[in-house]
């Protein structure tokens, strides 16, 4: 089952277990479109939208909350994306 991490590992932006805009690979990597478009930024496999957990089973199967963040994002930097802080 997947995790549907909360946040952009690049970037931290808050990512919800529907949001339109999460990337997700094999590995379960999660990334915003702002960040990665068709390639993992750490394993350079496919990125994919992620998919959404039907709301009535989130309740049994909830979404993560531990937020994954690279220690440095390039991508992020180069496109003027602040990470989120607090």
């Amino acid at each position: 089952m997947l995790e549907l991490r909360p946040n952009c590992e690049c970037c931290d932006r808050d990512l919800p277990y529907d949001s339109p805009d999460a990337r997700i690979c094999t590995f379960e990597c999660t990334f915003c479109a702002d960040c990665a478009e068709d390639v993992c930024l750490n394993c350079g496999g496919e990125l994919v939208k992620r998919p959404v957990r039907p709301a009535r089973l989130l309740e049994k199967y909830p979404p993560s909350t531990k937020r994954v963040l690279k220690d440095v994002c390039p991508q992020a930097e180069s496109r003027g994306l602040s990470r989120r802080t607090g």
